[in-house]
């Protein structure tokens, strides 16, 4: 979904300047590849250095370490699909955020903001249990304000 919300934001960006640009067809491979891409990363167990840390550490690590293999995956995506097309890898380089610095820190940024809620949503899980989760968000009749809790002492 997010990525689809990127190239609206492009599509409509550019269509103020009078450039037509429709690539949605994109955006919904881009996001089943990276459906596929995700578990496997998640699989070289990334932040196991911050287990004894705050949750929140956890999860803003993994959402900017994402970001980054999201970022050089499209680029790698851009570059091979230009090669394709006839196109030396160099000018298939995309140009991320305007190409400058600050765009690139910017895109980095808003995909991290953007991946917040799915780490820690899947983190919570992690420690509660994912059935507790999945109990507490989809069955019916459950009372978040009348979960058990363990008195202060």
């Amino acid at each position: 979904m997010v990525f689809g919300l990127f190239v609206l934001d492009q599509q409509v960006n550019l269509a103020k300047q009078n450039i037509s640009y429709s690539e949605q067809g994109f955006a919904v491979i881009n996001a089943l590849v990276v459906a596929k891409v995700m578990p496997v990363a998640e699989d070289l167990n990334q932040g196991h250095r911050l287990k004894d840390h705050s949750l929140i550490y956890l999860v803003v690590y993994k959402a900017g370490i994402f970001a980054i293999m999201f970022i050089l995956f499209h680029i790698l995506e851009e570059m091979l699909v230009g090669i394709e097309g006839g196109k030396t890898a160099a000018e298939s380089f995309p140009q991320i955020g305007g190409g400058t610095a600050n765009g690139v820190l910017c895109v980095w940024a808003i995909m991290v903001v953007s991946m917040l809620p799915f780490f820690a949503i899947r983190e919570i899980g992690r420690v509660i249990g994912e059935n507790e989760l999945w109990n507490l968000m989809f069955r019916r009749g459950t009372n978040v304000f009348t979960l058990r809790s363990t008195p202060s002492s």
